[in-house]
């Protein structure tokens, strides 16, 4: 393969942005009822064997489906995996048809098309650009479109767990650059116990919700004298909020329960243990002052922060390629939304991202810039070539 010549097609790609995007696979975790990705990932699974791929549509969970497609190389060659999700946040607000793809201005508009529909579009024509060259690699190329990232990210779970790769690349849009690095988080549930009593029986009633008064006092002290002394040269400080609160059984007795709902994000470096060990100190400096303090936590949901090394042979290769393809050096940038690019790289394989220029993510109005995703697919074809040899 000439590398200085490229085989994807601006045309094509567009059209096959557009029909993804025609396809509802909003996230049912998200919005009840929702279709989920059994149709995109047919429609992916059904392109990938028309290219000649080795692809297997699988069910995770109910309707929930995963697409996956191997361009088998003659071997010798290092694996690289090209991953996108097929799921998108609701539709109902949105200010234009979600579901009907149009272009103005050199932008396509419609749900996906920025998150993350325009980065699967770019993998799909650079895989075929590849297919078209005629030339067999050395490595595999993996190509997956993987389902429920916007929620728990049960796609890569399964993904993962039957296969090793030794890179990988995941499309969401970075604006051309080389996200290497972004937060985590935890999910966690305080609950304070009181005692129910008459509302006039202030002698017996202990207020709960009096009392997670003093863990949102203790989280926001928390947050100033703490987490904000912090930081990550490239993602910024960790951070921690109140989500959803409730409790109360009626206007005249004291409260006996208050539910919290906190998130907190963590930055490279920090992890499941230092947000334990911040919970139990707050907790029991609590207690510590006020004697009916009764209160206790759980960590629901955890997912760890990433850094990858600059160095990995992956980032240079995608800053070389895109200075080829653009005339442009690419940055190493950080991202405070959490990515799938953590699920591979725990595993063992420098995982980035990388993809198209857009805006609109989970909005009113969602977009992404048509020539960015042509030219994505065109950095990946050259990527791809390099890496796997």
């Amino acid at each position: 393969m000439d590398e200085n010549k490229s085989r994807v097609d601006a045309s094509e790609t567009l059209e096959l942005l557009k029909d993804l995007v025609k396809i509802n696979s909003v996230n049912p975790s998200l919005v009840p009822g929702a279709p989920g990705e059994a149709e995109i990932a047919e429609y992916i699974g059904e392109y990938l064997r028309g290219l000649g791929l080795e692809t297997r549509v699988e069910e995770v969970e109910p309707g929930r489906v995963n697409a996956v497609g191997t361009l088998k190389g003659k071997g010798g060659g290092p694996v690289l995996m090209l991953n996108g999700h097929t799921d998108t946040v609701g539709i109902e607000y949105m200010e234009i048809d979600p579901l009907d793809p149009i272009v103005k201005d050199g932008r396509m508009y419609g749900r996906g098309t920025n998150d993350m529909k325009g980065g699967l579009a770019a993998i799909l024509s650079a895989a075929k650009a590849l297919v078209d060259s005629g030339e067999q690699l050395k490595g595999d190329l993996v190509v997956a479109a993987v389902c429920d990232e916007e929620f728990a990210s049960i796609g890569t779970e399964r993904l993962v767990e039957s296969m090793e790769v030794d890179a990988a690349v995941v499309c969401e849009p970075t604006e051309f650059q080389v996200l290497v690095a972004h937060k985590g988080f935890a999910w966690i549930d305080i609950e304070t116990r009181g005692v129910a009593a008459h509302g006039s029986a202030w002698q017996i009633g202990v207020d709960a919700i009096a009392k997670m008064g003093k863990v949102q006092v203790g989280l926001e002290s928390l947050q100033e004298e703490s987490l904000m002394k912090r930081s990550h040269r490239l993602v910024g400080p960790p951070s921690v909020h109140s989500s959803i609160i409730e409790g109360g059984r009626e206007l005249s007795t004291y409260p006996d329960l208050c539910k919290l709902k906190v998130e907190r994000r963590l930055i490279p470096g920090e992890t499941k243990g230092d947000v334990e060990t911040e919970l139990d100190h707050l907790l029991s400096s609590i207690g510590d002052i006020d004697p009916k303090f009764d209160g206790g936590y759980e960590i629901t949901f955890y997912r760890a922060p990433l850094e990858v090394s600059t160095d990995a042979e992956i980032c240079k290769i995608l800053v070389e390629c895109s200075q080829e393809v653009r005339g442009e050096t690419p940055h190493f940038v950080g991202g405070s939304g959490w990515m799938d690019t953590q699920i591979i790289a725990q595993r063992g394989a420098p995982a980035v991202a990388f993809g198209p220029i857009g805006s609109g993510s989970h909005a009113a109005v969602e977009y992404v810039e048509v020539d960015s995703v042509v030219d994505v697919a065109r950095v990946l074809e050259k990527v791809v070539h390099r890496f796997c040899g």
